[in-house]
């Protein structure tokens, strides 16, 4: 069994190999701008996932993942041959679902913008509900009082 150091090196080769070479393996012109993400390997070295982005619409992403999978015995073969290790990891594409996360942080951060402008706009034009200093200052009044009353008290 190999460590995990070992998984993450044949993963980044996989990673390497798959994306200098997907468009000279698959010959299609339906295929469309592919972009290599991630790979990641068991740490016995026996699967692969590889995740990936299509540049295009969801008809072309389809028509790509449908390619990814019909070609995968000629990928396997040349990471295999690539590779130079005793066992070729079994292949499997995943589209990633980078994009769609980035464009929903992207929605969300716009919108926590939004309110914080609402909110500092508010707070620009907001007025105190009562006095600006709601504390009253009673001790320097009582203060001032009990000095009367011990002036009259010696008199």
């Amino acid at each position: 069994m190999a460590d995990a150091a070992r998984a993450r090196k044949v993963a980044d080769r996989i990673k390497e190999v798959v994306a200098a070479n997907l468009t000279s393996l698959i010959k299609d012109p339906d295929l469309g701008f592919v972009t290599i993400t991630d790979v990641r390997v068991t740490n016995d070295l026996q699967h692969s996932q590889i995740y990936y982005t299509v540049f295009g619409d969801e008809s072309q992403q389809a028509t790509t993942s449908e390619l990814l999978t019909r070609n995968k015995g000629k990928i396997r073969s040349l990471v295999g041959r690539q590779l130079g290790i005793r066992l070729t990891p079994t292949v499997e594409f995943f589209a990633d679902a980078i994009p769609e996360s980035a464009a929903q942080i992207e929605d969300l951060l716009r919108e926590a913008r939004e309110r914080d402008a609402a909110t500092a706009a508010a707070a620009n034009t907001a007025t105190y509900a009562g006095d600006e200093d709601p504390y009253k200052k009673d001790r320097v009044e009582a203060e001032d009082a009990t000095s009367d009353d011990s002036v009259d008290a010696t008199r």
